[in-house]
């Protein structure tokens, strides 16, 4: 039996990456009930953000914080499942790609040389434009 070597290290990826969702998630459970950490760590980034990521956190992100809390903490509980059980893996992953990128672009990362270094950036967005392009029907997943 040939083995697509492609396949099983996107589902490396895939798997690995899961884990990494389902922790994060994990470790924003406080969240739900309050989003108040979100936005004190929101109200840190604009004190050093370029301009616009200043406008897209005074406009958008700290006055939905309540909200984008819950989402955020949702999201990536729920792309971690799904990576982890292989459903809807494109879907999810390039949806993940976004929200990562939100959140680096938020932070102003994205304009620093730093974010090249960054284990939480390239990295995971990287491995979610991988599995986004060619994360259909890999190994030990529940749909195909």
């Amino acid at each position: 039996m040939a083995v697509n070597t492609q396949a099983a290290g996107l589902t490396v990826v895939r798997i690995s990456l899961g884990v990494f969702f389902v922790f994060e998630g994990i470790n924003k459970l406080s969240w739900l009930p309050d989003g108040g950490a979100l936005a004190k760590q929101l109200g840190e980034w604009l004190q050093s953000a370029p301009p616009s990521s200043r406008w897209y956190l005074e406009t958008v992100a700290i006055p939905a914080a309540p909200i984008l809390a819950r989402v955020v903490m949702l999201g990536e509980l729920a792309l971690g499942l799904g990576l982890l059980a292989g459903v809807w893996v494109r879907l999810a992953a390039a949806l993940g790609f976004l929200m990562v990128l939100n959140f680096h672009f938020a932070a102003g990362r994205v304009f620093q040389y730093s974010f090249l270094t960054n284990g939480y950036g390239l990295p995971v967005l990287g491995g979610l434009l991988a599995l986004a392009i060619g994360g259909s029907k890999l190994p030990w997943s529940l749909k195909g």
